[in-house]
């Protein structure tokens, strides 16, 4: 069998990774005003965080239309037997939505479609992406490659920390007042995911604090199939951060990837996440 594995920008897994399993990546929208970019096509990781540094007007993001996945799935089928759709939390973004849709408007005109709700984000996402990709090269067929993610959903954990709870408030997910005596008091909100959505855990007064939190994290997940750091603007602190959770997963098969747009618009830079699989 042939399967084909699709997933969306917010997944962050690395370009060239996704290139050489074959995994599809279908953009987001990044908007800044109103003009409206595909993300990782139309702007890179590096013009977004310049820019999102830089400008006065504050970014947002969209999920893609039904027609982008209605292309994608149309180019693939000629080439497949089936393909499973797997993508960012519904909690989070439409775009799981988008791709419903368009699997209903195809009707008999594509292979077989499986959409997955991920309920994660970035290489949360990223993780389960890699390892529809790993399922279905192995030769699976479509409700066997699947089953496998649906049934790896929840084993999908991640922790993270943002530098600054600036970008929070200016995409209105806090108010002002409380980034505002967050920066003074220099305080990095620690987030998780859980139930599909961002959740707060906690906080930390310096970076340190914020790398000994992730790895502590990461300590106490049991059985890791996978393992992925994701950063925005600190390349070298993910890199640190990979070496030192190689005590719990072999260091060559750590995913070290850099956050897109969608969360990049509220975590802004100097965030660092972890993301793991259990077995």
């Amino acid at each position: 069998m042939n399967i084909k594995i699709v997933t969306d920008s917010t997944a962050d897994i690395p370009p060239q990774l996704a290139k050489s399993l074959g995994i599809t990546i279908v953009p987001l929208y990044v908007r800044f005003g109103e003009k409206a970019l595909k993300d990782g096509v139309e702007i890179t990781q590096d013009q977004f965080f310049e820019r999102l540094q830089t400008e006065s007007v504050h970014p947002n993001t969209s999920q893609p239309s039904p027609q982008d996945f209605i292309d994608v799935y149309r180019e693939l089928a000629p080439t497949c037997d089936g393909i499973v759709s797997i993508h960012i939390s519904s909690k989070l973004s439409g775009t799981y939505d988008s791709a419903i849709q368009a699997k209903k408007l195809l009707g008999k005109d594509a292979p077989p479609i499986e959409v997955i709700d991920s309920r994660s984000v970035s290489m949360g996402l990223g993780l389960l992406g890699l390892l529809g990709a790993e399922v279905a090269s192995s030769g699976k067929n479509l409700k066997e490659v699947a089953d496998t993610v649906r049934s790896s959903v929840e084993k999908i954990q991640m922790m993270g920390f943002f530098d600054t709870l600036k970008y929070l408030a200016l995409g209105g997910r806090i108010g002002k007042s409380k980034a505002l005596l967050g920066s003074l008091l220099s305080v990095k909100p620690v987030l998780v995911v859980g139930n599909g959505e961002l959740l707060p855990a906690g906080q930390v007064r310096s970076r340190s604090k914020g790398m000994e939190k992730l790895t502590e994290f990461t300590a106490g997940v049991k059985n890791i199939a996978g393992l992925s750091v994701i950063y925005t603007t600190t390349p070298d602190e993910a890199v640190a951060l990979a070496d030192r959770l190689a005590e719990f997963f072999p260091r060559k098969q750590i995913v070290i990837s850099r956050l897109g747009a969608a969360l990049g618009v509220h975590a802004g830079p100097g965030t660092l996440f972890v993301a793991t699989r259990s077995n």
